[in-house]
């Protein structure tokens, strides 16, 4: 049923390490393509784990104005904003042309860690003659070797900045920042802000960077595939023989706009928002999580669509491809909508951080569109200690054009999207 305070989704921004652009990644998750291969971003050699789900030939120029904007924009911020242009197009608007004070931006981002070369000099002025470190030497290097904008560079909330000034979006701005929740939770809030009619037009995304050298160091590779010899089959969700998650990097935006303000452009509308949800199982970190966060986040947005096991098509899963955390959501799903078919991206692309969420709706949002449902890469063999019905080999046709991403933190955190074919 229709109306006009309904939040439909008319434009697709897409980077990612199997495509850029809507169509590119689309085409690729139907063939099941893949996005691992060896990392050559920076010298890799001294890590134990050197691939990942890399984003390949991205050239920023091609997107970031004013060019000199690119001094204090992050690898993460440039997907942020050049997959905000993209959407933009998909969406056939131009910024121009909508009222700046109620066009805006909220975004999914994770923590922005500091580049080696730029602090490499800090660090080798606070070494002493005695190999120690010096903290105060340290602190007076980093006065004087760094530029007065670096910290731009890493803070997170400069993605919707820079995206909001190039887009003369003088609205909502906003900027989230809880890990793999991230970005569906910057969807919720920003079809909140619409339907509180604080909007017309908001652009919502996700981005994130997991091989960011710094980033690689400080989380360890404990969690990770060591497929080395085998990469392109590393990310496995749900599979039986899963050995750990791959790192990767990406961006997707929506254009998310009032029913209302889309019909009278003439927009083509790709699908609309029935309703999102985010809970939180509290927990503590040497505990593995239950999955309680993700089954009362299922239950709570089915409620909230009108969803059922007959009408709903199919969920977006998280699929980390760990052991416990595939487990957990997996019993999880199970509990909540049976074997309705459930499709995991990441086996795809891997893992992008904050990205994830984007990339996985942005999936959603083209199959209910489409009518298919892309395939889970890498599942060849059930975990009796999931059951759900992955689909898997090849895309599957013939189910109600709606669906349920979710996403859910091991912290406990989790939020889910329901759309739907308009």
């Amino acid at each position: 049923m229709q109306n006009k305070s309904d939040v439909v989704i008319t434009g697709v921004g897409v980077i990612s390490p199997i495509g850029i652009g809507a169509d590119a990644f689309w085409h690729a998750l139907l063939e099941g393509e893949n996005g691992i291969r060896p990392i050559d971003l920076f010298d890799a050699h001294g890590l134990t784990v050197r691939f990942g789900g890399q984003v390949p030939s991205f050239d920023p120029k091609l997107y970031v104005r004013p060019r000199k904007s690119l001094k204090v924009m992050s690898r993460d911020i440039q997907f942020g904003f050049a997959a905000a242009d993209l959407a933009m197009a998909d969406a056939g608007v131009a910024s121009e042309h909508l009222d700046p004070e109620r066009f805006g931006v909220v975004f999914g981002n994770d923590m922005i860690y500091a580049d080696l070369d730029d602090l490499e000099t800090t660090y080798r002025r606070a070494k002493t003659a005695s190999d120690t470190f010096s903290y105060d030497q340290w602190a007076e290097a980093i006065q004087e070797e760094l530029q007065p904008l670096w910290l731009l560079k890493h803070l997170p909330n400069m993605t919707a900045s820079h995206i909001a000034i190039a887009q003369d979006a003088r609205g909502p701005n906003n900027t989230i920042v809880l890990g793999d929740v991230s970005s569906l939770l910057a969807v919720s809030e920003a079809a909140t802000v619409i339907r509180r009619g604080w909007a017309d037009v908001m652009l919502a995304g996700g981005t994130g960077s997991r091989l960011h050298p710094t980033a690689l160091v400080a989380r360890g590779n404990a969690s990770l595939s060591k497929r080395s010899e085998d990469f392109e089959s590393a990310c496995r969700p749900f599979d039986l023989h899963r050995d750990g998650l791959v790192n990767g990097e990406g961006a997707a935006v929506l254009v998310l706009e009032s029913r209302e303000h889309a019909e009278k452009r003439g927009a083509h509308i790709r699908s609309r928002i029935l309703a999102t949800a985010a809970c939180c199982e509290p927990r503590k970190q040497e505990s593995l999580p239950t999955g309680r966060g993700v089954e009362m986040a299922l239950r709570t947005v089915l409620k909230q669509a009108g969803l059922d096991t007959k009408t709903l098509g199919h969920i977006n899963a998280h699929g980390l491809s760990t052991g416990p955390m595939d487990t957990a959501e997996a019993q999880a799903i199970a509990a909540v909508v049976g074997d309705t078919p459930v499709t995991a991206p990441k086996g795809n692309f891997g893992h992008a951080g904050a990205g994830s969420g984007l990339l996985e709706l942005a999936a959603s949002v083209l199959a209910v569109e489409s009518g298919t449902i892309p395939p889970t890469r890498n599942y060849e063999t059930p975990d009796p200690a999931c059951p759900i019905n992955v689909i898997h080999e090849k895309p599957m046709t013939g189910r109600p054009n709606t669906a349920i991403a979710v996403n859910f933190s091991t912290m406990g955190q989790a939020s889910a999207v329901a759309i739907t074919a308009d």
